[in-house]
C-alpha cells in the first residue's frame, strides 16, 4: 500500500525539480553556426532564439540573385538547427545530471 505522506513528499520534490529544470533551461545559452561562422544563432535551453548574427561579408557578397538569397536563407536555417541540437544536448545533460543517472523513457 502506498503511504499518502510519502506520495505527497514525492510530488513536492518532483515539483521542485521541475522548477529547477525550467530555471536552468532559461539560463542555458548555446550557439550554433553555419557557413564557417558566416551565420551564428544563439538560443536558450527552452529553444528560444535569442540572437541571430550574420557576418557582414556574407551579405556584401550577395549579388542580389535569388540563388544567393536562398543560400543565405539556408545558412540561417542550418545555424538555428545547429543551436537547437546543442540546446537538446544541454537539456539532456542537465536533466540526467539532476536525476542522478536515473533512466526514464524519452530522456535518453
Amino acid at each position: 500500500m502506498i503511504n499518502p505522506l510519502k506520495l505527497s513528499e514525492m510530488l513536492s520534490q518532483a515539483s521542485q525539480m521541475q522548477e529547477e529544470v525550467q530555471k536552468k533551461l532559461s539560463q542555458t545559452v548555446v550557439e550554433g553556426s553555419s557557413g564557417g561562422g558566416a551565420v551564428t544563432a544563439t538560443m536558450n535551453g527552452k529553444k528560444q532564439l535569442l540572437k541571430l548574427q550574420i557576418d557582414p561579408a556574407a551579405v556584401s557578397s550577395l549579388s542580389g540573385s535569388r540563388a544567393d538569397v536562398e543560400m543565405l536563407e539556408d545558412l540561417v536555417v542550418a545555424a538555428v538547427n545547429d543551436a537547437g541540437r546543442k540546446a537538446d544536448e544541454a537539456i539532456q545533460s542537465s536533466v540526467q545530471g539532476m536525476l542522478g543517472g536515473l533512466k526514464l523513457p524519452g530522456l535518453g
